[in-house]
């Protein structure tokens, strides 16, 4: 996979994380992708505050990039 194709998986799979979020008041933006394996992205709204914002990095946000992008490795919140 291509760096580019690996970009558009890793959107395409916020994409399908970002109505879960957004109806929460939330929203997710996709900031860098390091050396293929490491993801950073950030939260926005109501996800900065939110106290469960770790578990649904790690339950929805990673497990979904994941699935569309099988060689991510680590997934993490900047501010």
């Amino acid at each position: 996979m291509t760096t580019e194709e690996l970009r558009e998986n890793i959107e395409k799979a916020l994409e399908e994380i970002r109505p879960f979020l957004q109806s929460d008041g939330g929203d997710i933006s996709l900031i860098s992708i390091d050396d293929d394996k490491h993801v950073k992205v950030q939260l926005k709204g109501a996800c900065v505050g939110c106290s469960v914002n770790q578990m649904t990095l790690k339950s929805g946000v990673e497990m979904t990039i994941k699935k569309y992008a099988p060689q991510i490795e680590t997934v993490i919140n900047v501010l």
